[in-house]
């Protein structure tokens, strides 16, 4: 295998602007991908795509440097090339098409991952987009493999392929199977085998060891990272370069994370925020349980500021 990529997964109202940019200031990743951009009939205004990846802004990087591809989502194949043009406009430097998310809200509008019942959409829209933008600009689609089961994954990843995708990324599991444990990952190899595109393998990735199971199991060189990123901010590290993780080297991820924050939501909005950071965090540090719980009832600001600067761990050696 070559040197692996590593891709910071899109997490709808998990990995914004903000922890975005925390994960890549501590991750060597290639590039990270946007929450999706809603499309539905209409050419959306500047200000909803820079709201969802406000980085446009920005050169389309985060504060490290790490490149940004914007994600759209939508099943109206002229729609979407309609607004991957005007993303592009604004400086996106390549265009992601979502068939993977699960929620049944976007579901229940023919959005996400209910499109993988039917390739021919699937095709429709990723070759609308890749038409519409400019050749240089890479577009690549991200899907599960499949809504209720995985019949049609073939038949998703050659329409993709014959639409013009730069590359494949498969979460390996299927919209009803959701995120409960595995990842079947031999089956996105199945999909790598029959396509001649590169496929990156996504789900459940939260260790070393998942991520060497993960490139054998597929076959694939190339790794995307959701949650076990969130759960582990070291992780990409830790994969490139091996050695743990200790909690002196996450504090003081959170504690810049709040600083960047401050004033951006809600003392609420905000303390949600942290708060649900660390709920990932308590999988692998009791450290973080135990801030957790000094901070459970805890809004405002300046509290949390403080707490988040005079923890010391209880009882851990």
């Amino acid at each position: 295998m070559r040197a692996m990529k590593l891709i910071l997964a899109p997490m709808e109202g998990l990995a914004d602007f903000w922890v975005r940019q925390a994960l890549t200031d501590v991750g060597d990743y290639d590039w990270c991908v946007s929450e999706f951009v809603r499309v539905s009939g209409l050419l959306l205004p500047p200000k909803v795509f820079y709201r969802w990846c406000p980085e446009l802004k920005l050169g389309a990087r985060t504060r490290a440097g790490t490149p940004v591809h914007l994600q759209l989502l939508g099943s109206e194949p002229d729609c979407m090339a309609e607004n991957a043009v005007r993303a592009v406009t604004l400086g996106a430097p390549a265009i992601d098409l979502n068939f993977g998310c699960p929620a049944k809200t976007v579901n229940r509008h023919r959005g996400g991952a209910v499109l993988l019942d039917e390739p021919e959409v699937v095709h429709a829209v990723t070759a609308a987009v890749r038409e519409a933008v400019p050749a240089h600009v890479p577009v690549s689609v991200k899907m599960r493999l499949g809504n209720e089961d995985d019949a049609r994954a073939l038949d998703n990843a050659r329409a993709v392929v014959d639409a013009g995708a730069a590359w494949l990324t498969v979460h390996g599991r299927t919209k009803r199977q959701g995120y409960k444990p595995p990842a079947f990952w031999d089956r996105i190899g199945h999909i790598r085998e029959v396509v001649s595109i590169p496929v990156i393998a996504n789900g459940e990735i939260w260790t070393a060891d998942d991520a060497a199971r993960a490139r054998q199991e597929s076959g694939c060189d190339d790794l995307m990272l959701g949650r076990g990123a969130v759960a582990n901010p070291r992780l990409v590290s830790v994969l490139r370069h091996g050695g743990e993780t200790g909690w002196d080297a996450i504090l003081p991820i959170l504690q810049q994370f709040w600083v960047d924050v401050a004033g951006t939501g809600t003392d609420a909005q905000l303390a949600g925020r942290i708060k649900q950071w660390l709920s990932y965090l308590r999988r692998r540090w009791p450290q973080a349980a135990q801030l957790l719980e000094q901070l459970k009832r805890e809004t405002r600001p300046e509290v949390i500021a403080r707490i988040l600067t005079d923890f010391v761990p209880r009882g851990l050696t």
